[in-house]
């Protein structure tokens, strides 16, 4: 049951679905999607039983309807059983999105026995892309882990350096699934210089300066990340997650991670466990060095790894169970990664683009930050001079990744 106080003010504007032709909504149903399951068939080696079933999941997506969820033994199982009702008897492209995609990974996850009974290991059907994430951005990963130990170094002489490490590594996070060194200085000589300016014409809210005063004058709080993707992005994060604490900016780190695979890339805890196993077993000190922080933050318990099933739910944020909100309220700020996670905030509901975002996260129990690329046709709390000129120099700014926000809700 939703505590009423935790809804938006506002009135809840319609949820995006599938059938609304030519949408981006409806691309992503009817052809990304599909997609999607038949990557997983080419990427695994499972048996021509779950491999037609995928096909078969892949094929109704543009025209069939909601198949129900069999009895397996995931502990979300009757979770997922009352989510269904209200949707019985419909087709994909009629469902709210969110709902469409969180069931879509939560059947390719039935369909390829996640959930197995007795002692065989689950297998992630997502992995070699989350490794192949991690491998092809390993000269990124390298500069960005010698930027890090610089400015600690720095941080230790000077405080004041403080803020200009955070405004990076906040734009970091911001953009850190973009693998192409696009971050970095373009001067060959001098890698280490980030290249902040020719990303800021692409933020269109930015927040973070508030960000990084709150956080240097926190005074060694707690820290929520409700975190994204794996890969490089994860990295990004756990470069700001060490910074804070190594430079004592937080006592402690919560990061809040998916219990089972989903969204492809998503991370789990073992995704955290195993891109610190593969930084540590790099040759290169910087990397190395990083990685043993890491390790021994966690040993400390100064950086908590968390899961928990309102993650891979097709739930709006504001019916967040009362033990998670209180989980949460224990934090000086809360940082909220990626589209999906903004979309969970927002509901996935046709708002009006310059509604004030405070008006509808108003439900959280801390202040919070939104660090988001846009890949959705959703946004708010834009300006629409802004929305104008940008739509003037790219038709696709919505969905395409190339822009993005940094929202802060006191």
């Amino acid at each position: 049951m939703v505590n009423s106080s935790q809804i938006p003010k506002l009135p809840l504007p319609p949820s995006l679905v599938g059938s609304e032709v030519g949408s981006f909504t409806e691309f992503t149903v009817t052809q990304r999607m599909p997609a999607i399951a038949r990557r997983v068939i080419v990427e695994n080696n499972f048996s021509i039983e779950i491999n037609t079933r995928l096909e078969s999941l892949a094929t109704e997506l543009s025209t069939g309807y909601l198949p129900p969820l069999l009895n397996d033994t995931g502990a979300d199982f009757s979770a997922w059983d009352t989510y269904l009702e209200s949707y019985k008897g419909q087709r994909w492209i009629d469902v709210p999105w969110f709902f469409a995609e969180t069931y879509f990974y939560r059947l390719i996850l039935e369909i390829t026995h996640y959930f197995p009974p007795g002692i065989w290991q689950a297998v992630d059907p997502f992995q070699l892309q989350k490794f192949q994430g991690l491998e092809a951005s390993i000269d990124s990963t390298i500069l960005l882990c010698t930027q890090v130990n610089n400015w600690l170094d720095d941080s230790q002489i000077d405080g004041t350096s403080n803020q200009t490490a955070l405004i990076a590594l906040l734009y970091f996070a911001l953009w850190g699934n973009r693998v192409d060194l696009s971050l970095w200085s373009a001067f060959e000589d001098d890698r280490s210089r980030f290249d902040i300016q020719n990303q800021l014409a692409h933020v269109l809210v930015n927040d973070v300066s508030k960000i990084s005063k709150l956080l240097t004058n926190s005074q060694g709080g707690r820290i929520d990340f409700i975190l994204d993707n794996a890969g490089f992005e994860l990295v990004c994060d756990l470069c700001l997650v060490d910074f804070l604490l190594s430079s004592n900016l937080a006592n402690q780190v919560y990061l809040h991670l998916k219990p089972h695979p989903t969204f492809v890339s998503d991370a789990m805890i073992k995704d955290v466990h195993n891109t610190i196993s593969f930084l540590g077993g790099t040759n290169h000190q910087q990397v190395t060095s990083f990685a043993q922080r890491l390790e021994k933050h966690i040993s400390l318990g100064r950086l908590v790894l968390s899961e928990n099933y309102f993650w891979t739910s097709p739930l709006a944020f504001w019916e967040i169970p009362n033990s998670l909100k209180n989980e949460l309220a224990n934090a000086s700020l809360i940082i909220v990664k990626g589209d999906a996670n903004y979309r969970r905030l927002l509901g996935d509901r046709h708002w009006n683009i310059t509604t004030s975002i405070a008006d509808i996260v108003c439900y959280l129990p801390a202040p919070m930050v939104a660090l988001r690329t846009l890949k959705s046709e959703i946004a708010v709390g834009l300006k629409s001079e802004v929305v104008e000129e940008v739509a003037k120099s790219d038709h696709s700014w919505l969905t395409n990744g190339q822009w993005g926000v940094i929202q802060f809700v006191a």
